[in-house]
């Protein structure tokens, strides 16, 4: 959660899953942190079990807290979407079950309005031909998900990029966004 004294701002995203999602988002300077865990449930602090068994009915998510005067929602918008399989309904790449589901979950009517314009924008593209299958959600909460999974990239990089890898995920973006020459990748 942001200080209450802070000029920062929260952007909540479910994006597949959680590992991959995270580092995309902390390369980029106005970003004042980028959490794992689980958003969108009833269930109050679910477990990674929980979760993964696709009945708590919440989804693995992102929470990121930025600076609105150094990054702009909208690019924020952009890198979720660009990330993602935007018209995968059942999940993201291997990872199957409405836990793994893309969604926005908007904070405010300003987060709900520029959402809307990019996925407008993003399904009138061409880009696709599919229909566009990321829901967009009202905020209702967000449960950090244990320790271990915070900074994953990090901590077992060999495992993480053999996870990325072997979900299709590379494949994908490389060919829909060409991130060939993404020194982010």
């Amino acid at each position: 959660m942001p200080d209450k004294n802070s000029n920062t701002s929260l952007a909540t995203f479910a994006g597949g899953c959680f590992w991959c999602m995270e580092p995309v988002f902390r390369i980029y300077p106005g970003v004042a942190s980028a959490i794992v865990g689980y958003t969108g449930g009833d269930k109050p602090n679910p477990t990674y079990v929980e979760v993964s068994s696709g009945l708590s009915g919440h989804r693995e998510g992102i929470q990121v807290q930025y600076d609105p005067q150094k990054i702009k929602y909208e690019f924020l918008l952009k890198i979720f979407l660009h990330n993602i399989d935007p018209t995968d309904a059942g999940g993201q790449f291997h990872d199957r079950g409405t836990q793994y589901q893309t969604a926005i979950y908007f904070h405010d009517e300003e987060q709900k309005r520029l959402a809307q314009t990019a996925l407008k924008d993003l399904a009138a593209s061409g880009k696709f031909d599919k229909t566009l299958a990321v829901q967009l959600l009202p905020y209702k909460n967000f449960y950090p998900a244990e320790e271990y999974h915070q900074g994953y990239y990090k901590k077992n990089p060999v495992r993480y990029q053999a996870y990325h890898e072997g979900s299709g995920r590379d494949n994908y973006l490389a060919r829909v966004w060409d991130t060939s020459s993404d020194p982010h990748k």
